[in-house]
């Protein structure tokens, strides 16, 4: 076969099916389109509006972790505080919801943003491994958490904040409409603001941007401080749909799911690219595919040796295509 027949149109399909790039790309759109087509032909009642809006509510607040997961990951760091971080948020919501919805919304999401500042600090000024430093919040965060509550689930009656989880506008779930609206402007913050830019910038290669004079502290900051509050959200919704405050296992294993979805996304935990929208994909894909096992009847522990064999598979395609 001569080159010429090689690079014809009908031979470019096959040769992209070939490119660890393309699978980075777009594998986890195909991934989740098989999945769906999968449930169509095999599993009864799975495509129904009423099973789909379940999984896409359940899936929201690992959407909205995932997020922030993404900028720290896109900057050559990561945030294992952001489960601890959901459970603080839910600790102090009964504590001043007594003052009205609005008091108590902010103070969970000022905590947030707190964690974040530390994190944060910890990583560009005291100059810690982001791995080590949040890691400190992960273990002493939700034992704070675990203190502001006594240790005690708390019902949650304020209708204003049960709203939150249960209501929705124009027939979509509000957890499911405000995931998607952060979505869309986390994906406007990376490709369109200096900021999301410099974020990239960093992570592609932090002494070049320093040397280039971006502001490399502040902004690391910055993201860690996102992070932080778009966890202190998804615990806010979580508790709301929950109809309660737990903190002891509200947001457990949270950071995990977040990094899953992020990797599985195609955004590479060596820094310099952020995938917004894989991220997205990422998230549902791993939900679906739970829900597909359990429907199935399978233990879930099946369901997480799939996960795991996913993020192997992920990581590969990842270190293939930068070998290359």
């Amino acid at each position: 076969m001569t080159q010429a027949a090689v690079s014809t149109p009908a031979a470019r399909p096959l040769a992209r099916l070939r490119d660890p790039a393309w699978y980075q790309e777009y594998g986890v759109y195909l991934a989740v389109a098989v999945v769906l087509l999968f449930n169509a032909l095999f599993t009864e009642h799975f495509m129904t509006v009423d099973n789909l809006r379940t999984q896409l509510v359940q899936v929201a607040p690992i959407v909205i972790v995932a997020l922030g997961m993404a900028l720290v990951i896109g900057t050559e760091g990561v945030d294992l505080s952001v489960g601890s971080t959901m459970a603080l948020a839910a600790a102090l919501l009964p504590l001043y919801l007594g003052y009205g919805l609005v008091p108590a919304l902010v103070m969970a999401l000022l905590a947030g943003a707190l964690v974040g500042a530390v994190n944060g600090t910890l990583v560009s000024l005291v100059g810690l491994q982001p791995i080590v430093a949040t890691l400190a919040l992960f273990v002493g965060g939700r034992g704070l958490a675990l203190v502001m509550a006594d240790s005690q689930l708390k019902q949650i009656v304020n209708p204003d904040l049960l709203s939150l989880g249960t209501g929705s506008f124009l027939g979509i779930p509000l957890v499911v409409l405000i995931a998607g609206v952060l979505a869309g402007a986390v994906a406007f913050l990376v490709t369109r603001t200096t900021f999301g830019r410099q974020v990239v910038a960093i992570g592609g290669n932090r002494s070049a941007a320093a040397l280039a004079g971006l502001p490399v502290r502040r902004v690391l900051i910055g993201v860690y401080m996102l992070c932080g509050v778009l966890a202190a959200l998804a615990g806010i919704l979580a508790t709301a749909r929950l109809t309660a405050s737990d903190p002891s296992s509200l947001g457990t294993l949270m950071e995990l799911s977040a990094i899953t979805a992020v990797v599985v996304g195609g955004t590479p935990l060596n820094g310099g690219s952020i995938r917004v929208l894989g991220t997205v994909a990422g998230a549902l894909l791993m939900q679906l595919l739970r829900a597909t096992l359990i429907k199935h009847d399978l233990p879930d522990s099946t369901a997480q040796i799939a996960q795991a064999a996913i993020i192997i598979a992920a990581v590969y395609v990842a270190r293939e295509r930068r070998s290359r």
